[in-house]
């Protein structure tokens, strides 16, 4: 067991199954994003603190839609999908599928706006 101050070391050890005893800020975090799972939750910002990496919510009526299509009606970019447990990165013919995680590279000044649009179904 190790313990862990760094909660990006935290996350790394625990990807490798490592088991950590973690920060109390980390492992409040990590609870509250299990128990409720909504809006934008960041996982990592440039050393300028003006764009992040993001795990956001999705409404369901995106679901089925190709990324390629909510990026162009978002104005977003989709970096990477948790499905199943695996993290994948898009392409052209990648579709949304229920349970996937979506994390989105984005201005951090643009977060709230991104989550907003997210939030509810997609206006065809």
């Amino acid at each position: 067991m190790a313990r862990i101050y760094d909660p990006r070391r935290a996350e790394v050890f625990e990807r490798l199954g490592i088991p950590t005893v973690a920060t109390v800020s980390w492992t409040n975090e990590q609870i509250i994003r299990h128990i409720l799972p909504a809006g934008v939750s960041q996982e990592w910002r440039d050393p300028n603190g003006q764009v992040a990496l993001a795990q956001v919510e999705i409404h369901t009526g995106w679901v089925g839609m190709s990324l390629h299509k909510i990026e162009e009606h978002t104005k977003i970019r989709i970096a990477m999908l948790t499905r199943l447990g695996s993290s994948v990165l898009p392409n052209q013919q990648s579709v949304l599928q229920e349970g996937d995680l979506v994390h989105i590279l984005a201005q951090i000044s643009d977060l709230p706006t991104i989550e907003s649009i997210l939030a509810k179904a997609p206006v065809h």
